[in-house]
């Protein structure tokens, strides 16, 4: 498939873009410092560019099958302004100029699904983001209804403590108060979760909570 990732430079995006090339996908990587992506590849369309530079999002999804998003909001108590949010509208109203359908992101269980049921994760993570990282919560809030306001056949992975170890290739999804899912995840099998998306349809307009 010919997929667009966004932000491709950062710890999940450079995953995301190596399992994706590894696949032999076709790869478009929208990204501000292409050295930090540092990544060659004869499948790698590497394009320079912001998020709020409309003519660059369109570029990057010109012939695209699927987008794959790895944005996520900065943790920085000091972070003003929704970039990210931003960013996100323009890639949704993009893909419908492109005609591209299929948006696959990440957001975290301080957003509840319509298929959960009441669980202590959507009371606590609102309340500690919302003192601790406020604006972070917002840019989170907003990038995701931005998605799924809109008619993307979207999927989103809710994740809560992403680590640094090693895959371990034991994926847990579902959905709060049904299913078991914990907490951490590796960045490596968050990637995973993300490209295999790619062709499965359990978590079609729905955003699955997801761990090892």
């Amino acid at each position: 498939m010919r997929v667009t990732v966004f932000g491709a430079s950062g710890a999940i995006g450079r995953l995301v873009v190596q399992q994706l090339l590894d696949a032999d996908h076709q790869v478009t990587a929208l990204v501000r410092t292409p050295a930090k992506l540092a990544l060659t590849h004869s499948h790698l369309t590497v394009v320079t560019g912001e998020l709020s530079d409309e003519n660059a999002v369109q570029q990057a999804l010109s012939g695209a099958d699927a987008v794959i998003s790895a944005l996520g909001p900065s943790l920085k108590r000091s972070a003003t302004g929704t970039p990210v949010t931003d960013g996100t509208r323009t890639i949704v109203q993009a893909m419908g100029t492109q005609k591209v359908a299929r948006f696959i992101g990440l957001a975290t269980p301080s957003l509840a699904d319509p298929q959960d049921k009441p669980h202590w994760k959507h009371k606590v993570l609102p309340l500690m983001a919302g003192l601790t990282i406020p604006n972070a919560l917002a840019e989170l809030k907003g990038m995701t209804a931005a998605v799924t306001g809109s008619d993307l056949d979207y999927t989103i992975a809710r994740i809560t403590n992403p680590t640094n170890k090693p895959a371990t290739g034991r994926i847990r999804s579902g959905f709060l108060g049904h299913d078991k899912v914990a907490s951490a995840m590796t960045r490596a099998d968050i990637a995973a979760f993300l490209v295999a998306q790619l062709t499965d349809t359990r978590y079609q307009r729905a955003m699955p909570a997801i761990s090892n």
